[in-house]
């Protein structure tokens, strides 16, 4: 045999394992007796041998009795806690990354979703890491791998934790994200302990590739959220025009064409949330004292709410009716950048109409789909009279008769969906009513069906749809045109 024993076994290391060589060669490592009679085993040593037997076996740093980690547990609870916390943040990186990567309209806000995708495959690889490095370590960078992982965890936590607490919304998500960031901080300080880096080959190296990656994600996400959606400026070319009458020699009556048209003339593509155009006469009588001047805020307008912004010193007694109304392209149509939309009515006026003028306004909502995206069930319209409708009901006496429109609206980075309420959009549309249309968290979904749409407006924050109007872009733009009745009546032709 020699004087060098057959078999040396070494003392056990930080987390209990020992070390087994033979004539200076590393033959395995055990957690064990029982281990390490299985390593004797497969080189061909009998079951029954004699482990006791310094001329056989030699124990350094304690003998066959020294096992710390005999039963493994603290070992099996961390590499468990580290198992569940890191599956926890690689699922939470693939919800946000994978709706952006694969759904955003900008390239910078498919980027930051694919570097949500990016971070959860390495999360993914580092999961048999886990294994490796709490047990026997066979692979190197199986430490490094974990290292990364659990930065990214805190990452993308204190990132969530930060958004979430510009709105303070309460959240069952926001419980398991900081639940995630407290296992991040407690791995860190884990892998702190064990000095982890230790084992990372080129660990300088290794630290400026986490830093730049972390600064590439920031400055994607900023520009994403801040940056692009206020660069990219709104512009819309509208027209509301009256054509040439046509009426017959017989007739009582002449056809008005109007003429509509809508353009996208900027950058961004857009969702019309709600569109209207409204055709007005003008009554009004002629006043040769020139008091008309005085009379602007005094007349049936101003019972109804509205303030006329205009007045004239020589017409007097100034009214309007509406005679025609309708939608221009209809409630979650779009229009994407460069699209143009457009319309021919024919509007009817009986010759001895008693209208001085008539007026057309074309306007509309827009919502921008660089912030945000409508789920498809706003699309369909719903009747508010209707009580099989289902998703609101309210009678004609208390609400009037209204066209709705009701759907989920999801900002185009889905950071802020994570860490916010459900945002809805809605739109209200009827012939005898301005056209409306909001976003906030109020759900019709979940609302008494007796309430009154009046009730309604008044419990909603005003604050919040403010906000969240600026937050997705929701904009009114309109037109109008005016010409006078006699005028048409002289070009209309047989």
């Amino acid at each position: 045999m020699g004087i060098r024993p057959w078999v040396v076994v070494e003392p056990p290391d930080r987390r209990g394992l020992r070390r087994i060589t033979i004539l200076g060669k590393a033959v395995g490592s055990a957690w064990s007796l029982r281990e390490l009679r299985k390593v004797l085993r497969r080189l061909g040593y009998p079951d029954d041998m004699d482990l006791d037997d310094r001329a056989r076996v030699y124990w350094r740093g304690g003998d066959s009795s020294v096992w710390p980690d005999d039963r493994g547990w603290r070992r099996r609870v961390v590499i468990a806690l580290m198992l569940v916390g890191m599956l926890g943040s690689l699922a939470l990186q693939v919800v946000i990354g994978w709706v952006d990567a694969w759904g955003a309209l900008t390239f910078a806000q498919r980027l930051v979703g694919a570097l949500f995708l990016l971070a959860g495959v390495v999360q993914g690889i580092a999961l048999p890491a886990v294994v490796d490095y709490w047990g026997r370590r066979r692979v190197g960078l199986s430490g490094a791998l974990v290292l990364l992982g659990v930065v990214m965890a805190l990452a993308t936590t204190t990132l969530l934790l930060f958004l979430w607490l510009q709105e303070r919304e309460f959240i069952a998500a926001v419980l398991l994200v900081l639940a995630l960031w407290l296992w991040s901080l407690w791995a860190l300080r884990t892998l702190i302990r064990e000095k982890v880096w230790r084992g990372i080959p080129h660990p300088r190296k290794f630290a400026v590739g986490v830093t730049v990656t972390a600064l590439l994600t920031a400055i994607s996400l900023g520009y994403s959220i801040i940056y692009q959606p206020i660069a990219a400026p709104l512009h819309f070319v509208l027209k509301a025009e009256f054509g040439t009458p046509q009426t017959g020699a017989d007739s009582s009556y002449i056809h008005v064409p109007l003429k509509l048209y809508g353009k996208n003339a900027g950058g961004i593509p857009v969702y019309i949330v709600v569109d209207d155009y409204t055709v007005s006469g003008k009554l009004a009588e002629f006043s040769e004292s020139g008091e008309g001047m005085k009379e602007w805020n005094d007349n049936e307008e101003v019972v109804r709410g509205y303030w006329p912004s205009e007045a004239q010193a020589f017409v007097s007694k100034v009214k309007s009716e509406v005679i025609a109304t309708g939608q221009f392209q209809g409630p979650g149509s779009t229009l994407d950048s460069g699209e143009e939309f457009k319309m021919e009515k024919v509007i009817t006026l009986p010759k001895n109409t008693k209208y001085e003028t008539l007026k057309v306004v074309l306007q509309f909502a827009i919502l921008r789909k660089d912030r945000g995206k409508i789920d498809d069930e706003f699309f369909y319209e719903k009747l508010s009279w209707v009580e099989s409708e289902g998703i609101y009901y309210c009678p004609p006496d208390g609400c009037g008769e209204l066209l709705i429109h009701h759907g989920r609206v999801r900002y185009n980075v889905n950071l802020i969906n994570v860490t916010r309420k459900p945002r809805y959009v809605v739109a209200f549309w009827s012939p005898e009513d301005e056209p409306n249309a909001f976003v906030s968290s109020f759900n019709f979904k979940k609302e008494k069906k007796s309430r009154s749409m009046y009730e309604i407006y008044e419990d909603l924050d005003e604050n919040e749809a403010e906000r969240e109007a600026e937050r997705y872009g929701l904009t009114w733009v309109s037109v109008n045109s005016e010409v006078s009745v006699k005028g048409l009546l002289k070009q209309a032709q047989p």
